[in-house]
């Protein structure tokens, strides 16, 4: 990957370790225990799945480390689908058309090329392996619309319960050769830091593993490469739909280790989550968007269809769009929520298309068959994190990271609906191929980690004034409530002030030094959410899932590029601007 660029800096800054300090690890004990492994990979969802089982068939060992059990991660509750252009009708270079729109032009080309191009074989290879799509009366991909999309490519499982079947499939793939002595799986593991040699190159990680019977504090697990699958940061938001274990760890342990950081303003906030209520938070109930794919459509409370003219295709824009659309329209109303309208297309076919959806909302009192249902918009997605190239490697020798914790560029501004399964499941082939090869040709070695005593914030004690010390796992509302008011969905320079300084206050009163999962996650959320405070502070414009309402105007074309931020030794941050061409969108 190559250094970063020296654009002028369109009004970014350096800060100083006062103002804005990272440390470099959490604190944590010295580790108890070692193992080792050719490649270790932290994640269970699709990304991490794939990465793991392609490096088997290459490399010796692999060691995958999964936070809680192995289908507990964000691709079981993925509802939509995939997208990829499978129908004769359909090609690639339309589909690259649609991600670049929804990208407001700072995608980067050549990953969307790859992922349209090598998708559609990768969806193949996923129902070889055993994953069960839904078929039409002839035994093709029953394929669906969402979206930002012109053409049917949503392939689906289960009705909306597409994640769920791939997780299942990819599992199962697992436990065939679980036996095997090349492959190791451990649950319950928390990653807590990245390790790195004296060249900074990564060589394994902290790890802690929780149960009884089982290796219990803080281990050192040694490897030639690190793949980070640990998926997005929805949990620094009060509502998500994002699971409990979404609390940025992966992005967290980057970002310390100096691993450039890009476009992590970019947070999609999915237009229609299932309203509980004022007050509601932690994970919120989705509604998908194929349920507008399939004719539904969204009213305010006066039974309006506010979508008409506001974009060409209506309740079935991108997301950004409909996500900005219902919030004018709360503001308009004075409600805290919009409507979504699925009873005309009948009971038996909602029960049949949708039937995870329909069951979880009649659960909660809702029955979308006879009545409205009551839906606002909630964090979705990160379309940003750690800046990996084409095959996936970070700025970090050793270090690689696929799926939402990384950013490829395919997303840019917005993602396109149902396109992070398939990154996740194109790059982390493209991961495990450029692995296997570099091992092949002597590149990659093991090496061995450098002082940890000499690392800032890597003490047993943690010094609550040098920014290292751990925030108590009670203050994490704290940090929720102050991004979502602050740093949410529509965003200001006055907003994101305060919610800097909340969140440089919480940072400066954390005294806590008792190390464990709950801290140590707590901590992962108050660092990221200081670095995309900071982000969205420095992009003064509207563009995808960044909204600033005092930069209304949508995509400055003064800003068309990437922000990047990476943490100096000191502790700061450093930000760059990285340009992208202009790409022809119409």
């Amino acid at each position: 990957m190559p250094d970063l660029p020296t654009t002028p800096d369109l009004g970014h800054q350096r800060g100083t370790p006062a103002e804005l300090s990272i440390p470099r690890s959490l604190v944590a004990g010295e580790p108890g225990w070692t193992t080792s492994a050719d490649v270790i990979v932290v994640g269970s969802g699709i990304a991490g799945l794939t990465t793991a089982l392609r490096l088997r068939q290459r490399v010796d060992r692999v060691l995958l480390v999964t936070k809680t059990v192995l289908n507990e991660g964000s691709t079981q509750w993925a509802q939509g689908g995939i997208a990829a252009a499978l129908d004769p009708g359909d090609s690639p270079e339309e589909h690259l058309h649609d991600t670049l729109v929804a990208g407001c032009g700072v995608c980067d080309v050549p990953a969307v090329t790859a992922l349209v191009h090598e998708g559609p074989e990768r969806v193949r290879e996923l129902v070889a392996l055993g994953a069960e799509f839904d078929l039409d009366d002839e035994g093709e991909l029953k394929l669906t619309r969402e979206g930002g999309h012109h053409k049917d490519r949503i392939a689906h499982a289960g009705g909306d319960a597409t994640g769920k079947e791939i997780s299942r499939a990819l599992i199962a793939a697992l436990h065939r050769v679980q036996d095997d002595p090349g492959i190791e799986v451990i649950e319950h593991a928390l990653v807590v830091d990245l390790l790195q040699d004296n060249e900074s190159r990564v060589c394994g990680v902290t790890l802690h593993v929780i149960g009884e019977g089982q290796m219990d504090g803080v281990g050192a697990a040694m490897s030639r490469a690190v793949v980070l699958a640990t998926g997005g940061l929805g949990q620094v938001y009060s509502a998500t739909t994002n699971p409990s274990v979404a609390t940025g760890d992966g992005m967290a342990a980057a970002l310390r280790a100096g691993a450039v950081m890009a476009d992590v303003e970019f947070v999609q906030f999915h237009p229609t989550v299932l309203w509980l209520g004022p007050g509601s938070s932690g994970q919120q109930p989705l509604i998908s968007e194929a349920v507008r794919g399939e004719g539904a459509f969204l009213v305010d409370r006066d039974g309006v269809r506010f979508m008409q003219g506001r974009h060409p295709l209506a309740d079935l824009a991108p997301r950004d769009v409909v996500s900005r659309a219902i919030v004018d329209r709360m503001q308009q109303t004075g409600e805290d929520h919009v409507f979504l309208d699925a009873r005309h297309l009948g009971q038996a076919f909602l029960e049949e298309r949708f039937p995870s959806i329909v069951a979880r909302c009649r659960e909660l009192g809702f029955d979308p068959a006879t009545e409205l249902l009551p839906v606002a918009p909630a964090q979705h997605y990160a379309s940003g994190g750690v800046r990996t190239d084409l095959v996936g490697r970070s700025s970090l020798d050793g270090l690689y990271a696929c799926g939402e914790v990384s950013c490829t560029g395919v997303h840019g501004a917005n993602r396109l609906a149902s396109n992070s399964l398939l990154e996740g499941l194109v790059f982390a082939h493209r991961i495990a191929d450029d692995i296997s090869e570099r091992m092949a040709v002597g590149q990659l070695p093991q090496a061995d980690q450098a002082d940890r005593s000499a690392q800032v914030g890597a003490t047993d004690d943690g010094d609550p004034h040098d920014g290292s010390a751990l925030l108590d796992s009670s203050a994490r509302v704290q940090v929720q409530a102050a991004m979502t008011a602050g740093a949410g969905a529509v965003r200001s320079a006055q907003s994101l002030a305060s919610t800097a300084a909340a969140l440089r206050d919480l940072a400066l009163a954390a005294t806590s030094t008792e190390s464990g999962p709950a801290s140590w996650e707590t901590t992962n959320l108050l660092h990221i959410g200081q670095v995309l405070t900071l982000a969205a502070t420095l992009r003064e414009e509207t563009r995808g899932g960044h909204v600033r309402s005092d930069h209304p105007d949508q995509v400055d074309p003064r800003w068309r590029g990437h922000t990047l931020i990476v943490r100096g030794a000191d502790g700061s941050l450093s930000t760059t601007f990285e340009p992208v061409p202009e790409q022809d969108l119409a």
